[in-house]
C-alpha cells in the first residue's frame, strides 16, 4: 500500500485562456494615475473662481459641465417657484421665461444673504420639442416613456432648446442694480430609424431618461437611440458650454464698463 498521502484538489476554478498568472513573490505593476487637467487660465474666469457663484439647478449634469471650464467651487440653489408657463408659448419664449425666472428668484434671494452677494447665478432650461411642436415633459409612467420615445423615433427629427441666463451684481450704483445677459441654443436631434420597441423597453427600464425632459440623456446610455445631431452636443445635455463661457465674459465686461463711465461722470462733476 503506498505511503503517498491525498491532496485535494484546489477548490478555486482555473485561469481562463487570457489571464496572465501572477507568481506570489511578485507584485503587479501599479496603473498609472488617470491625468487630471490643469484648470482653464482665463482672466474672466480667474477673476470669480474664488468667489461666491451659484448655479440656480439641481441638475448634476450642469454642474459637471461648468467643473469643464473650471467652475467646480459651486453653491447649488436651485429655484422653489413652480414652472407655471403656459406650453402654447413659443419653444424659445417658454425656455427663455423659465430661466430668466430661475435666475431672478434665487438672485433676489441670495443678493442679501449672510454668505454674500453672489458674483454669478447662472440658470438654464432645456426642452425638448417633437417634430409637430409639443414641448415633452419628463415622462409620467413607463407606458407614457414608451410612448414618447417611440414618437421621437418615428419623427423625421426634434429640437432641443436650452436657454441660458446669468445675473451679476453691478458694482455701479446704475439701476436695477445688477447685469442680466441670456441666449437660447438649438440643436437638431435624429433617431436611428431602425431603433427596435424591444430597445427602446430595455432602455426604457433602465430608468436613465425618467428624470428628464423628452424622456433620455444623450450622454448615458440614451446615445444608442441617436444617430446624429446638429449643433451643440452639450445643448442637449443641458448647457452649452460655449454660449455660456460667452455670457459670463459678457456679463462682467458690461460691469466693469459701467463702472469706468461712472468714474468719468464723477470725475467731469
Amino acid at each position: 500500500m503506498s505511503n503517498h498521502k491525498y491532496t485535494p484538489a484546489p477548490t478555486e476554478p482555473p485561469p481562463s485562456y487570457g489571464t496572465t498568472r501572477t507568481l506570489p513573490s511578485r507584485q503587479a505593476p501599479a496603473k498609472p494615475p488617470l491625468r487630471v487637467p490643469l484648470p482653464l487660465d482665463l482672466p474672466v474666469l480667474s477673476s470669480i473662481r474664488d468667489r461666491r457663484i451659484i448655479l440656480a439647478s439641481a441638475s448634476p449634469r450642469r454642474r459637471q459641465l461648468l467643473a469643464q471650464i473650471s467652475l467646480s467651487n459651486l453653491s447649488v440653489i436651485p429655484s422653489t417657484v413652480p414652472e407655471a408657463f403656459p406650453k402654447t408659448l413659443s419653444p424659445f419664449e417658454y425656455v427663455l421665461q423659465t430661466a430668466t425666472q430661475k435666475a431672478m428668484t434665487v438672485y433676489s434671494g441670495q443678493i442679501d444673504s449672510p454668505d454674500g452677494e453672489p458674483a454669478l447665478v447662472i440658470a438654464a432650461d432645456t426642452v425638448v420639442v417633437s417634430q409637430g411642436g409639443q414641448i415633452l415633459e419628463k415622462p409620467r409612467s413607463e407606458t407614457d416613456h414608451m410612448s414618447m420615445l417611440k414618437g421621437l423615433r418615428d419623427s423625421v427629427s426634434h429640437k432641443v432648446y436650452t436657454a441660458v441666463v446669468i445675473m451679476a451684481p453691478l458694482a455701479s450704483a446704475r439701476d436695477p442694480g445688477y447685469a442680466l445677459e441670456s441666449t437660447v441654443e438649438e440643436t437638431t436631434v435624429k433617431f436611428g430609424k431602425d431603433i427596435s420597441d424591444e430597445t427602446i423597453l430595455a432602455y426604457v427600464r433602465t430608468r436613465d431618461g425618467a428624470d428628464k425632459a423628452g424622456g433620455y440623456g444623450i450622454q448615458g446610455i440614451g446615445a444608442i437611440l441617436v444617430d446624429k445631431i446638429d449643433g451643440s452636443f452639450d445643448n442637449v445635455v443641458g448647457l452649452p458650454l460655449r454660449p455660456t463661457l460667452a455670457l459670463i465674459e459678457k456679463v462682467l465686461r458690461n460691469d466693469e464698463e459701467l463702472v469706468d463711465e461712472f468714474a468719468e461722470v464723477e470725475d467731469e462733476e
